[in-house]
């Protein structure tokens, strides 16, 4: 690990860069923090796609986002001419987080003093002037262990979004709408994922909605989902209402719910449970406990303490990170009925604490 000896006076301006998940952007969040702290006078931009944009609105450590809207481009050359105004924003420190072409063209054209990444391919290296492995663990922690070069280290630092007065009543609004009140107690349901080696079966969500119903009168859930993820969402819904009487307590909104509203509802639950995706890292930058269900995903993704836990089949093969595997075991075969004491005991125990 090559270290940076500088002044703090000398940075006076950083480009963050990246793109995306949504998931990925708001673990980038803690490093943004650990930016401010360390350069407290210097104006942090950061380079992102637009989908990903709204997790940044109101983020102190943050000056300026750049979002990248591809659909507005209409040829390589507006695209390139985007990624050179970005870059030649007079940037003393750009700190590259995926080494995306995206990413790599801004820093090229930057011209940066200090260009850091993580340790790239050789024929990456002449882009960047230092590098570092990242450590393992945490995945927040993980990426900010890319800093190390700079004299940063994460101290616990959880990721950041800073809701707004009005997005918490609108919250309180879509909760009154659907009969929600302060004595029930609210789940947040995440039961979708693009990537099926991490996606719990439906039918495995709904039957633990239905009997997590039958063991808590006051338990009432909302089921999230994101575009095109209807079906799942939906199928969940169908066999958690089985039960006719859970039809006032399952909720499946009529339409995708706007991402910052959906971290709003979320800062209002007891708990949040579901998949290895971007709304468990929303609930932990809110303050909401959460309980994962783990597929070919590592624990790394789980901030470390009490408030946040996950649950795995533990099969050898575990975890493998992979996107496609012909027999998914690890998930088909985690049952509800071994889900279900978890999930009780850990939504009793937050619930107590909140």
């Amino acid at each position: 690990m090559q270290q940076i000896n500088f002044s703090t006076t000398q940075i006076c301006s950083i480009l963050v860069c990246q793109l995306r998940q949504i998931g990925d952007v708001l673990l980038a969040t803690p490093a943004l923090e650990l930016l401010t702290k360390k350069f407290p006078q210097a104006a942090i931009h950061v380079l992102t796609e637009k989908k990903c944009a709204p997790v940044l609105e109101n983020n102190p450590f943050v000056r300026r986002v750049w979002a990248i809207d591809k659909a507005a481009f209409r040829h390589l050359g507006q695209e390139l001419a985007f990624y050179w105004r970005v870059a030649r924003q007079g940037f003393d420190l750009v700190v590259d987080f995926q080494q995306l072409p995206r990413c790599r063209w801004t820093v090229a054209f930057s011209g940066a003093p200090v260009r850091l990444s993580y340790t790239p391919p050789w024929y990456n290296r002449p882009l960047y002037t230092h590098w570092c492995d990242p450590l393992p663990g945490y995945a927040a922690m993980a990426k900010a262990s890319v800093l190390r070069p700079l004299g940063i280290e994460w101290a616990g630092e959880k990721p950041l979004l800073v809701l707004s007065a009005a997005e918490r009543d609108a919250a309180t609004a879509f909760c009154n709408t659907y009969g929600i009140n302060d004595n029930d107690i609210l789940v947040t349901l995440d039961p979708t994922h693009r990537r099926p080696t991490r996606e719990w079966p439906a039918d495995h969500f709904g039957r633990l909605v239905a009997q997590a119903c039958a063991v808590l009168p006051q338990l009432k859930f909302v089921i999230f989902y994101g575009p095109g993820e209807l079906p799942a969402a939906g199928r969940t819904y169908e066999i958690a209402l089985q039960a006719k009487t859970l039809r006032e307590r399952v909720i499946l909104p009529e339409s995708v719910i706007p991402l910052r509203l959906m971290a709003a509802v979320i800062g209002r639950a007891t708990m949040h449970f579901g998949n290895c995706s971007a709304p468990r890292h929303l609930a932990v930058a809110v303050g909401t406990p959460t309980l994962a269900i783990l597929g070919a995903t590592s624990h790394g993704w789980t901030y470390p303490s009490p408030e946040h836990r996950h649950v795995a089949a533990g099969l050898e093969c575990q975890p493998c990170n992979r996107n496609t595997c012909a027999d998914i075991r690890c998930l088909s075969e985690l049952k509800p009925e071994t889900v279900l004491p978890l999930f009780l005991e850990h939504l009793q125990t937050m619930g107590r604490k909140r």
